[in-house]
């Protein structure tokens, strides 16, 4: 009670003398104080020298209202403080010491919560720790789950072989000097000879943890363009604002490197098959790419993504729009495509305008003079790769871009067909994942970045050009030309072909979904047709069919799903008998009895080749006539063979069971 009365008597006047009474106090009663240096301001946390570490970092959570921090001693992030029971406060800090808080968004090794620490299972190795002064360097966190692609070149040193060179070169064959020595992956004159525009991501990272410091400060962190949550010294926007939680302004810089370096088409029977709809409409078309990626050769450090097939969502398209509409198989598709070994790795649309149809020319729309992308292509593509990103351990958050990419095919100078391929950076992600860019009515190569309202507070985006003197000048992206954010990604295909799925050479591929045409429609006719066209001893090739694969997938009058694991895995691993023994199960058999039911319903023209039916010669006749003979019990209406419904005479197929007439 003395110490309170104390204390308040100290709390009358603050002066000299106060100042030094209070610090006496404070140590007569073993406490000390600690200033915390965060964000949000300096706050101060009295605590007994005699607690131990993970006292503090408690009583600092508990104070600041924060988790996934890390405490250090000096302004720039050194000497970190390590939370644990094995060492007293007194012992790392004195009273009135300045202590220095940052955030660590993730699961790294160097969160320091107590949430984290207490699933610290060695006390030891925190000690050793927590006694190394140099431990600041950045450590990579390992729950992260990247890609194998990246895996896989984090192992490779990246350098650049060269041969001895004879004319400068004057060592022996085992020597080496600086005119043969290996060039690091990043190197810009080797990038400018082999005419390469953009680093590879891998090769971006080498190039920041190189050095002296060994990229110990080096982490990636995301653009924020939203205000900061939580503010409690002013009221909430539009009625205040502060530099605190206020979002800094924005310079667009154009991207010096890229996730994926080349997009490869297996083979052009895969692009023939997606343009086989505007061909036949003449209304654009949009798919998804589904493949893998795989190391680039050609590129330092590189990464390549190599499409296998291309799934079409339902869509409305017109000759100069597409519309997307709500898949309700999308989730179907992604269990398919993970079983194949598959994953969406980009999209692709046509933006094509016939200009001689006897000379199957197309228009030159897009180029140098006009655009390449338009601003809504734009947010689009930010859309889907905010939807798909790049897990990376540099991450704060454990992702960073997005290795998926955009293919758009349209006419080249010389008026054919061409595809050329893009990703949007980094910066284009954050102002589409924010809601802070907008497409602009009448110029499609410009963007708008929205202006502040009452609802949501825009930062300032800007962006450098050339003025008509040759000065480099700064101007506020309202307008903003979309190449700025825009990264080139060549796409080609190679010369040898390469097939993951059916070769098909003189056959009629199956159709592909979502096709609302004469000829292109997926149901059993379709299917009895493109099985016809197989021996038995070819049912993997025949099956070997991504749209194929999905329609069996998705089927709703025969529960396939769960039987298909191991046709899908089949395919996969193109193991011809595991093929052979799924087409003797009983589910096989029966989608058989339905193709049969079904081509003898529609007249016998088509049937799949069994043993029930090479042994039964004619008997499609004979079905045709008395599926005649039961059509229906008068003029305007017909009698289904499979379920009996009774249908109207306009159909073709059943409303029941969906099987033709």
């Amino acid at each position: 009670m003395a110490a309170m009365e104390l204390e308040a008597l100290f709390y009358r006047k603050r002066n000299i003398v106060y100042a030094f009474v209070r610090h006496r106090f404070f140590l007569m009663c073993k406490q000390s104080l600690v200033r915390v240096q965060s964000p949000e301001g300096i706050k101060r946390i009295e605590i007994s020298p005699k607690a131990n570490l993970k006292d503090l970092f408690e009583s600092v959570q508990k104070a600041l209202k924060v988790d996934g921090f890390g405490l250090f001693k000096e302004r720039n992030l050194t000497k970190e403080i390590y939370s644990h029971t094995s060492q007293e406060v007194g012992s790392v800090l004195k009273h009135g010491d300045m202590i220095y808080l940052k955030q660590m968004a993730g699961t790294s090794s160097r969160r320091t919560s107590t949430t984290a620490i207490d699933n610290f299972t060695s006390a030891k190795a925190i000690t050793n720790s927590a006694t190394t002064t140099n431990s600041s360097d950045f450590k990579p966190s390992a729950a992260v789950k990247e890609d194998e692609v990246d895996i896989l070149l984090a192992k490779e040193d990246g350098l650049i072989k060269r041969e001895r060179d004879s004319k400068l070169c004057r060592h022996a064959a085992n020597g080496c000097c600086v005119h043969c020595s290996p060039l690091e992956p990043y190197n810009e004159n080797y990038l400018k000879e082999q005419k390469i525009k953009h680093l590879s991501f891998n090769s971006y990272i080498r190039k920041q943890t190189s050095g002296i410091d060994r990229g110990k400060y080096m982490v990636f962190e995301d653009i924020n363009c939203r205000i900061k949550p939580g503010c409690r010294e002013h009221p909430p926007w539009p009625r205040g604002i502060c530099s605190k939680c206020q979002p800094s302004a924005i310079t667009l810089n154009r991207q010096i490197y890229r996730h994926v370096d080349n997009v490869m088409f297996e083979n052009t029977t895969i692009v023939e098959r997606f343009l086989n709809y505007w061909r036949t409409t003449g209304h654009q078309r949009m798919g998804f790419l589904y493949g893998t990626y795989e190391v680039n050769t050609d590129v330092p450090l590189g990464i390549r993504a190599k499409v296998a097939a291309i799934y079409e969502p339902p869509q409305e398209s017109s000759r100069d729009s597409i519309r997307l509409l709500n898949d309700e198989n999308a989730e179907d598709v992604e269990e398919v495509a993970k079983a194949l070994g598959l994953k969406k790795v980009g999209w692709i649309f046509t933006d094509l305008i016939t200009d001689d149809p006897a000379a199957g020319t197309v228009k030159h729309i897009r180029g140098i003079e006009t655009h390449f992308l338009t601003a809504q292509e734009c947010i689009m593509a930010g859309e889907l790769q905010n939807r798909h990103p790049n897990p990376c351990k540099y991450a704060s958050n454990g992702v960073f871009g997005s290795k998926f990419v955009t293919v758009c095919v349209t006419g080249d100078n010389t008026k054919q067909v061409h595809m050329e391929g893009y990703a949007v950076s980094a910066q284009c992600m954050a102002l589409v994942r924010d809601n802070c860019l907008l497409p602009t009515k009448d110029a499609p190569e410009l963007g708008y970045v929205r202006e502040s309202t009452d609802k949501q507070y825009v930062p300032d985006v800007y962006y450098k050009e050339k003025d008509q003197y040759g000065n480099e000048v700064q101007r506020l992206a309202r307008p903003l030309p979309v190449e700025y954010l825009l990264v080139d990604v060549p796409a080609s295909t190679p010369l040898q072909p390469q097939f993951t799925f059916s070769k098909y050479d003189k056959r009629q591929p199956f159709p592909v979904e979502n096709r609302y045409l004469d000829g292109h429609l997926q149901d059993f006719n379709a299917l009895s047709a493109y099985l016809s066209q197989w021996d038995d001893e070819d049912f993997l090739e025949a099956i070997s069919d991504f749209h194929l694969l999905v329609y069996l997938y998705k089927m709703d009058m025969l529960p396939m799903r769960q039987h298909m694991m191991p046709l899908l895995e089949a395919v996969r691993n193109k193991n011809p008998n595991m093929a052979y023994a799924f087409k003797k199960e009983e589910v096989w058999k029966l989608l058989e009895s339905l193709i049969q039911a079904s081509s003898s319903g529609s007249g016998g023209t088509t049937s799949y080749p069994s043993a029930s039916s090479t042994n039964r010669t004619g008997a499609g006749g004979g079905s045709s006539s008395n599926a005649m003979e039961s059509s229906g019990i008068d003029g305007n209406t017909w009698t289904c063979n499979h379920c009996t419904f009774i249908n109207r005479s306009e159909l073709s197929s059943c409303e029941i069971c969906s099987l033709p007439r």
